[in-house]
C-alpha cells in the first residue's frame, strides 16, 4: 500500500471537463419506500415542494435533477425529510441528496422506514402519490 499524506486525502478528484454530466431540472421525484416492520413497499411521486408523509416522516423534494438521454442515466434530488411521531416532536432525520444509481451513498438512517430516490421526470397527468 502507498502512503497517502493527510493534504493528498482531502483533496477532491478533479473531473475532466468531458466527464461531467449535465443534469436537467424535473418537475417530479419518483421515490421508492419500505416500512421494515410491515415489510411493505411502495412508489410516491412527489411534485417538487410538495410535502407528503409516509408513515411518521413528511418528506420534501426541493429539487430533482437527470441527465439527459444522450448521457450516461443519472438522477438526483435534494430531499428533507422529518420524522414527526405523535408522542414527541418533530426532528430532521435527513436533508441531502440522493441518486438514483447509488442509494447507499446518501441513505435515509431510520430503525423503521427506508426512502430512496428511483428517478425523476416531468410532470403527467398521473396521481401524485401511487401505492405498490
Amino acid at each position: 500500500m502507498l502512503p497517502v499524506s493527510r493534504a493528498q486525502m482531502s483533496e477532491p478528484t478533479p473531473i475532466a471537463p468531458d466527464q461531467q454530466q449535465t443534469f436537467v431540472a424535473q418537475e417530479q421525484a419518483v421515490l421508492r419506500t419500505l416500512d421494515k416492520v410491515t415489510a411493505r413497499t411502495g412508489t410516491m411521486t412527489v411534485d417538487i415542494d410538495q410535502t407528503v408523509s409516509f408513515g411518521t416522516l413528511m418528506i420534501t423534494v426541493r429539487t430533482c435533477r437527470k441527465t439527459p438521454p444522450e448521457e450516461e442515466p443519472e438522477s438526483a434530488a435534494f430531499i428533507e425529510i422529518m420524522d414527526a411521531p405523535p408522542e414527541r416532536e418533530a426532528r430532521e432525520v435527513f436533508s441531502g441528496w440522493m441518486f438514483a444509481s447509488s442509494p447507499a451513498l446518501s441513505a435515509l438512517e431510520h430503525p423503521i422506514y427506508d426512502v430512496w430516490l428511483g428517478d425523476c421526470k416531468m410532470a403527467s397527468s398521473a396521481s401524485s402519490v401511487v401505492g405498490d
